[in-house]
């Protein structure tokens, strides 16, 4: 792992600030082939990539029984299933605390205003079947949705693991799907005979689902688009081995994951470089990863780690300190010595579908927030308006809106 300071730093600091998009366009030709043939062909063309790709049999229906995914719960080990149920209540319980609520007050007499909270009717969940099973990814995709109060929550993952169909089985989902990359977000963004089209499509996936969901943007609502894991540690003291072993955790997830130590303190930067040597060394993807994208910035001061941070906006931050105030750009904050990144991914509660490629800039990580709306609602009395009419009809003067205007003073005049 590279020990950057002055020019070197600040020149990968740059880099890493214009990350995101590079690389889409080179896919995005055979992505838009692939969602047009779905949109065209339905079913047949979904399966003819299902089959190639996602490991569909011939004739193999692609939505999972009722009694295989129960199947499933039944056969995995009970530590698995007691892993679930905790990290389960867990999501479940901090989803309840973040869910907005509906308010109604008075702002003046005779005015009132307040919120109503309405959930999304149908949501697919995308959940990676690739490298490794993800069933902590389901969890973090449909709880939140079930906790929102969405009735049609369905799944899509290509080649189930046992332990992602124990997880739907856990949570009572009834339509599970057989399928993945982008034939699968076309599927859900557009239908087709077996697939009912969804209202938003969540969940992360490789560069091809990524990309889909780029392209349906404009017809089907997502969540956001996920790259490669990101982790970003800023500390000036602490156990370098702990330091160490989260950058080595996240780096195995992706060979293109970015993983960066900032520090003032240089003695702190060789130790955690070597850690990470050490600790990578039987891990092939996080060595390659470490390789290719990992780095140790030396700075001259805890000031300007943290606004280095800021400036990378990661998806997960690791800070050793005990004030919040100076985190601006993070998917998730992880505080101190025993708050590892991998506790997040699974089972403290707040969800591990995160924000990537600086995109924490403008967005936290995915919560109940995504699943509904929040409805705006006024209600004035006739007193009420003709205390507001005056401000009303001169602003929709100004703006030339006549008719505004007198939609207010024939209220005002019959009141």
């Amino acid at each position: 792992m590279r020990v950057l300071q002055g020019r070197q730093a600040e020149a990968l600091l740059r880099i890493l600030e214009r990350r995101g998009a590079a690389g889409r366009n080179e896919i995005e030709p055979r992505v838009r082939r692939i969602i047009s043939n779905v949109r065209k062909h339905g079913d047949h063309a979904l399966r003819r990539y299902a089959e190639r790709w996602d490991g569909l049999a011939k004739g193999e229906a692609f939505l999972v029984s009722d009694s295989e995914m129960q199947r499933a719960w039944d056969t995995v080990p009970a530590k698995f299933r007691s892993a679930i149920e905790q990290a389960a209540g867990n999501v479940r319980r901090f989803c309840e605390w973040q869910k907005p609520t509906e308010w109604r007050r008075q702002v003046m007499g005779g005015v009132w205003v307040g919120q109503i909270v309405r959930p999304l009717r149908s949501v697919s969940c995308y959940v990676p079947g690739g490298r490794h099973p993800l069933p902590s990814t389901l969890l973090m995709t449909v709880i939140p949705a079930q906790v929102a109060g969405v009735l049609q929550v369905r799944i899509v993952s290509p080649r189930p693991a046992p332990e992602t169909l124990a997880a739907a089985a856990f949570l009572g989902i009834s339509e599970f799907y057989r399928i993945g990359g982008a034939q699968a977000i076309a599927a859900l963004a557009y239908g087709t005979e077996s697939i009912t089209r969804a209202e938003k499509i969540v969940g992360p996936g490789n560069k091809y689902v990524t990309a889909a969901k780029r392209l349906v943007s404009s017809d089907c609502a997502i969540d956001m688009l996920a790259g490669p894991t990101e982790v970003v540690i800023v500390a000036d003291s602490g156990e370098p081995a702990f330091l160490a072993a989260d950058l080595v955790a996240q780096a195995e997830h992706d060979p293109d994951a970015i993983a960066v130590f900032i520090t003032a303190v240089p003695p702190l930067a060789r130790a955690v470089a070597h850690e990470v040597r050490r600790r990578s060394f039987r891990n092939p993807i996080a060595r390659e990863s470490l390789q290719r994208n990992g780095a140790v910035l030396l700075v001259r001061s805890r000031e300007e780690a943290l606004e280095a941070a800021n400036r990378i906006a990661p998806e997960h931050l690791t800070i050793v300190a005990n004030s919040l105030a100076p985190v601006r750009n993070a998917g998730s904050v992880f505080l101190g010595d025993y708050s590892p990144q991998a506790a997040g991914d699974y089972a403290v509660g707040p969800n591990h579908v995160l924000p990537t490629g600086g995109a924490a800039r403008l967005r936290g990580g995915l919560s109940v927030l995504d699943f509904v709306k929040v409805i705006s609602v006024q209600e004035l009395s006739s007193r009420g308006l003709r205390s507001l009419a005056p401000a009303i009809t001169t602003l929709a003067q100004a703006e030339g809106l006549r008719a505004h205007a007198e939609s207010v003073r024939i209220r005002c005049s019959n009141a």
